[in-house]
């Protein structure tokens, strides 16, 4: 059943979307994610009838995916992760799930494939985000550690100290 269907069908309640405002702090982080960096799950709806933009919105980012990872460095992102779930209600949301460094940019527009998923976006999914709290993060030690560094740095070794005598 798609979004449409439910449009005229009562006895399904259409989910509500509530975006944080755009100057949200965001969420406390809880003490299992370290220091300076963010871990955020966020969601949007996929406005009616644009799906199928969507799936060619992650097409292109996979088509891109070269690209794309060499904007990590600049958003100090450990990860992101794109996810899609159909409510009981028909609508379609993106959850973006991703761990990042708290000085890290966002996408930035004078980068093509940053342009082309901008204006994917502006596009495909209802203006905003809904920030989940996070509670929990689990992360062996080696991991964590080279997380930490890449969240700071955007480089995937901690910088040399000089041993000078």
């Amino acid at each position: 059943m798609t979004h449409d269907d439910h449009d005229h069908d009562e006895s399904v309640p259409t989910v509500p979307f509530r975006p944080v405002p755009r100057d949200f702090p965001g969420h406390v982080m809880p003490p299992t994610v370290p220091r300076g960096m963010r871990l955020e799950l966020s969601r949007s709806r996929v406005v009616t009838g644009r799906e199928a933009e969507f799936d060619e919105w992650m097409d292109m980012l996979t088509d891109r995916y070269d690209e794309a990872v060499a904007t990590l460095r600049a958003e100090r992102a450990v990860f992101e992760a794109t996810f899609r779930h159909v409510e009981s209600d028909g609508s379609t949301w993106i959850y973006h799930l991703s761990l990042v460094g708290e000085n890290g940019g966002g996408l930035d527009e004078s980068n093509s494939v940053d342009e082309a998923h901008a204006a994917y976006s502006r596009r495909v999914k209802e203006p905003g985000w809904e920030q989940l709290e996070p509670r929990f993060m689990l992360t062996p030690d080696h991991l964590r550690a080279a997380m930490t560094t890449w969240a700071a740095t955007g480089e995937a070794e901690p910088p040399a100290t000089s041993t000078q005598p």
